[in-house]
């Protein structure tokens, strides 16, 4: 076993990734189904997803500023027993105005657990460590997103609200977050006025923007094109049932977790930049050539290299990201890209779903090879070679 897999911080950290990707991934196989029941249009189910990702819009830099000045876990804890609770409470419920206000509590709780859980991979890991460690950790959290939708999807088949028990495994994690890491020391600048201009002079940098744009652009594509209008071309080309669906959603996290393993080896090889390149030209042949594919067997590929890109695309642009941020400004770094990135999540249904009203499915991933072409640009025009 590898020297790094043998250290207990990483597997704290793998427990906050775990909960990090529960809102989304557990619940969209269930949205035919939630459609169905609940006399719901396709766009209006997709509001169970921006009612979730809109709060981090706005908390995310508050929680990374946060985070830097008063500690990691004083932010992480909180966060993660309101997750469960508030998506716990959703079980409850069968009205869907209610439903979207506790999806909205659920993502505050969310808001910060994406970008805390990297920025201690930043705090812990350096050197070669880091990027093998982003690898790791985009590796886990793919398993765990092709576990979610194989058991949310089986949790739809019993009733559309049963993958809402899932949230409360948050508070077993909130309770290890305590005990089983100590907190990072971080020089602090004691001069918070100082430390927000320093902050915000390094987040202006080209490559800092291009990198967030990059990660707005990879969301609209993963949350718009694929967890939200993949589920509806599957129930309505193939007629599959939740749990169908959910073994599609599986498969393209595994094609993430096994290339994830061999990021920081590329890395070492090609470099962060090279990696980006490659994934956004594969989400831009995925976009183009699925809305042709007739045959349920030859959907898996393109399936597969979309989960490839994101394992090329996320564990690289967090390690660009991790290495550019000062040790002291590394949490509101972090959380800027989970507030860019919840936009990203955010309008990534409603934009998606213009194409999608205009020319249904096959409009809905026109639109998305739009989006990862203006990807490769931004990639072409604002990275320095590595």
């Amino acid at each position: 076993m590898p020297k790094l897999l043998k250290d207990r911080r990483l597997y704290v950290i793998f427990g906050i990734t775990l909960i990090a990707v529960m809102g989304v991934a557990s619940l969209a196989p269930a949205f035919p189904k939630i459609a169905k029941t609940l006399d719901l249009s396709e766009a209006k189910v997709g509001l169970l997803i921006s009612f979730f990702t809109f709060p981090g819009i706005f908390l995310a830099p508050i929680a990374g500023i946060l985070a830097d000045r008063f500690g990691r876990k004083t932010v992480l804890v909180p966060s993660l027993f309101l997750f469960a609770i508030a998506g716990f409470a959703c079980f409850f419920t069968r009205d869907f105005n209610l439903l979207l206000l506790f999806r909205f509590f659920q993502g505050i709780g969310a808001a910060s657990l994406g970008s805390l859980n990297v920025t201690l991979i930043g705090d812990f890991f350096k050197g070669k460590d880091r990027p093998t460690a982003m690898g790791y950790n985009a590796s886990a959290l793919s398993l765990y997103t092709a576990t979610y939708p194989l058991v949310g999807g089986i949790l739809a088949g019993i009733a559309w609200y049963y993958p809402f028990l899932l949230p409360i495994l948050a508070i077993p994690i909130g309770l290890v977050v305590i005990s089983g890491i100590q907190e990072p020391e971080i020089q602090q600048n004691p001069d918070f006025l100082n430390y927000l201009k320093k902050a915000w002079k390094s987040i202006l940098k080209k490559e800092v923007i291009g990198l967030f744009s990059l990660s707005i652009l990879t969301f609209v594509l993963l949350y718009g094109a694929f967890l939200t209008y993949m589920p509806f071309l599957l129930d309505q080309k193939f007629s599959l049932k939740p749990q169908q669906i959910g073994l599609f959603i599986t498969l393209s996290s595994l094609a993430t977790a096994i290339t994830a393993t061999q990021v920081g080896k590329l890395t070492h090889r090609f470099g962060s930049k090279t990696l980006l390149k490659v994934a956004f030209f594969l989400y831009l042949l995925v976009m183009i050539i699925i809305p042709s594919i007739n045959n349920l067997y030859v959907y898996a590929i393109p399936v597969i290299m979309f989960g490839t890109a994101q394992a090329l695309n996320i564990p690289s642009l967090q390690t660009m990201l991790a290495s550019l941020a000062p040790d002291n400004q590394r949490a509101i770094f972090m959380s800027t890209n989970g507030m860019v990135l919840r936009i990203g999540q955010t309008i990534g249904p409603p934009i998606i779903g213009i194409g999608y009203a205009f020319a249904k499915i096959q409009g809905a991933y026109y639109l998305g090879a739009i989006v990862a072409a203006i990807a490769i640009i931004v990639v072409f025009a604002t990275l320095n070679k590595n």
